[in-house]
């Protein structure tokens, strides 16, 4: 004859998955936000190493107007550009879908990610990742 779970039997199980989950689910989320942020600082870093190249081809950082597209297409007139700089020739998003920030500041570039809420400022995943 078979024999079917009782209901307090199912009652136990469900009260341990549902504290495993209580227990995993926010370790796993904070690991994923924490990938996010280190995707972003690698990204930055591939996008530094790509205008060093270009620098390098045309003597010159892109300028503000230029921006990061510079990298991907000649703004024209742009002598020594033998581009694309990047892979698959196109601009990478940060982790949070949200183009990359690109200035020129005191003669120095500024590469930004303005975190998950794409604001500048904030806290914990939503800080900036400068680069």
């Amino acid at each position: 004859m078979a024999r079917g779970f009782s209901l307090v039997e199912m009652l136990v199980v469900v009260a341990i998955v549902g504290l495993l989950i209580g227990l995993v689910g926010p370790a796993a989320m904070r690991q994923l936000q924490s990938s996010r942020s280190t995707t972003a600082a690698a990204q930055i870093h591939q996008i530094r190493a790509a205008i060093d190249i270009y620098t390098l081809d045309v003597g010159r950082y892109p300028n503000q107007t230029e921006g990061l597209n510079a990298l991907v297409a000649n703004p024209g007139g742009v002598r020594g550009w033998n581009g694309p700089y990047l892979r698959d020739g196109r601009l990478p998003e940060d982790p949070w879908g949200t183009p990359f920030a690109y200035s020129v500041q005191n003669g120095k570039i500024v590469i930004k990610s303005f975190g998950a809420d794409g604001a500048p400022g904030g806290e914990g995943q939503d800080a900036d990742i400068t680069g």
